[in-house]
């Protein structure tokens, strides 16, 4: 409800805008730009059906673009990617010369997004009415120059992008797990392969490696029904035969599974929802609304969960596939209840460490920071 709300008000300006006066200023909340923004990129990545490792990619270089414009709004403000691995220095604007920087912020933004996504038709269709609603308040030189120097900074976070190892694990073969029971393999009931099983190996930004804290092996293997491996999955199994309404409200609130296919007999049909990177944007937008926070505060925001995001999932994945540990649903299939399912669809990667944990403390914190 509240993006609909926000996209309303922009709408209503943005047509306010296109019937006025070049001359006649028409008041801009830059805060709120940056939202939407961040609105209609996840609305994108939702469409494109990005897996919740690519989509925190995303996020993650979209945001640092947007900040490292967006600071030079209050020279309190220092430059994050200096801070980082791989950026080398930014621009600076152009000393005595007036800058919108809030445009630039959105500049930079979207010559990222263009770059990450793949339908940026209606990112655009956004975008340029947000350029013409600036356009139509500043003087052309200003408006240029800040449309110029947000397209520079985003040119600079894509060189980092092209070498993050990303491109270059594209033509990866499958993962199909293992055949042991210890093992994760794929899962029912669409056995779907093993989603970036190289996450892994992908450079991080600020932490020293996807091995800096690397957690200790899960419970053993065993069929000894006293331990700790059996009793984990007997505690899903029996679980959701006594799950309460509210449990299953909660359960629905953090499935972020972004691709889930139904099933009814023999029709099936996908069902696209947001990743788990893209509910904790959506919290840092609410974060930031109820804090009031201008929009040098609300882009510091966004880039520094996006970063914690970025670097947890890398982390997080190098754990994953080292234990390639197995889901419950394998063995209580093959040793319980044949036709058991979950109430949640399992999503296609290893069991251990839990994405959901990890990438939602590493974002909680830097939040409450």
């Amino acid at each position: 409800m509240r993006n609909v709300k926000l996209t309303a008000v922009l709408l209503l300006a943005l047509v306010a805008v296109g019937c006025s006066h070049k001359n006649k200023s028409v008041p801009i909340n830059d805060a709120d730009v940056l939202h939407e923004n961040e609105h209609q990129l996840t609305q994108v990545i939702i469409y494109d059906v990005f897996t919740p490792p690519v989509a925190s990619r995303i996020y993650g270089y979209t945001a640092l673009a947007s900040y490292e414009a967006m600071r030079y709004a209050d020279p309190k403000f220092s430059s994050i990617i200096t801070q980082l691995k791989g950026f080398g220095n930014p621009p600076v604007p152009q000393k005595g010369k007036d800058y919108n920087f809030a445009l630039a912020a959105t500049k930079a933004f979207f010559t990222v997004a263009h770059k990450v996504t793949f339908s940026i038709d209606s990112l655009k269709k956004y975008e340029n009415g947000v350029y013409q609603m600036y356009k139509d308040n500043l003087d052309d030189s200003t408006y240029a120059r800040s449309v110029d120097f947000g397209e520079q900074i985003g040119k600079l976070i894509l060189k980092r992008a092209d070498v993050d190892d990303y491109p270059q694990t594209r033509g990866k073969p499958k993962y199909l797990g293992e055949t042991s029971p210890a093992k994760w393999r794929p899962t029912p009931p669409d056995y779907m392969d093993g989603v970036e099983f190289c996450w892994g190996d992908m450079k991080v930004l600020a932490v020293d490696s996807s091995k800096q804290f690397f957690p200790g092996p899960p419970p053993a293997y065993s069929e000894d029904k006293n331990s700790a491996f059996v009793k984990q999955y007997m505690e899903v199994y029996n679980k959701n035969k006594s799950l309460t309404d509210e449990e299953k409200l909660t359960a629905a609130y953090w499935d972020d599974n972004p691709f889930v296919i139904q099933h009814s007999g023999h029709l099936m049909f996908a069902d696209k929802k947001i990743t788990p990177g893209g509910h904790w944007i959506g919290i840092t937008t609410i974060a930031c609304k109820q804090s009031h926070a201008n929009a040098v505060k609300t882009a510091q925001a966004y880039a520094l969960t996006s970063i914690g995001l970025y670097d947890a999932f890398i982390c997080c994945w190098e754990v994953k596939y080292k234990y390639s540990y197995a889901r419950p649903v394998t063995n209580i299939n093959e040793k319980v209840d044949h036709y058991w399912l979950p109430l949640l669809q399992t999503p296609p990667f290893p069991e251990y460490t839990a994405g959901h944990s990890t990438i939602s403390a590493a974002a909680a914190v830097l939040l409450t920071h």
